[in-house]
């Protein structure tokens, strides 16, 4: 069994945003010279999250809009969390959106479903923040 570990950095300019990352896991998947295993690919901050769906701004639009009705962001008074940070609204965007997803590789290839891309949602950005990929196999 085969064991590989890469960190990718983002710093979104913006406090949310949704960034396709596919590109970037197959990059390491195919640096990894993994033919067949699994791919753990996880955000390690609590307020952004990596998660599967569809790549259709609208459905993204419809994201923004959803966690904002779930969650708003202001006013940063009713939640108390916000203290000495006002990102109580990060923190609950990422629980709904989730931490990480697995993969199954196949092949030398991501095994996604139709229409299948991994998504970096950044829910409190405008700093520098991580993204670790996994991958065991042969």
């Amino acid at each position: 069994m085969n064991s590989y570990r890469k960190e990718l950095w983002f710093n979104v300019p913006n406090r949310r945003q949704l960034l396709n990352i596919t590109s970037e896991v197959e990059a390491c998947l195919r640096e990894s010279g993994i033919q067949e295993g699994l791919l753990l690919c996880n955000a390690m901050h609590i307020t952004s999250s990596v998660f599967i769906n569809d790549n259709e701004s609208g459905l993204h639009h419809d994201f923004e809009i959803w966690l904002e009705k779930l969650a708003p962001e202001k006013p940063h008074t009713q939640y108390r969390h916000n203290g000495y940070e006002d990102n109580a609204d990060a923190h609950l965007k990422r629980t709904i959106m989730g931490r990480e997803v697995v993969v199954a590789v196949s092949e030398g290839k991501l095994d996604f479903g139709p229409w299948e891309q991994i998504f970096y949602g950044e829910f409190d950005g405008k700093r520098r923040k991580r993204v670790l990929v996994k991958i065991i196999g042969e």
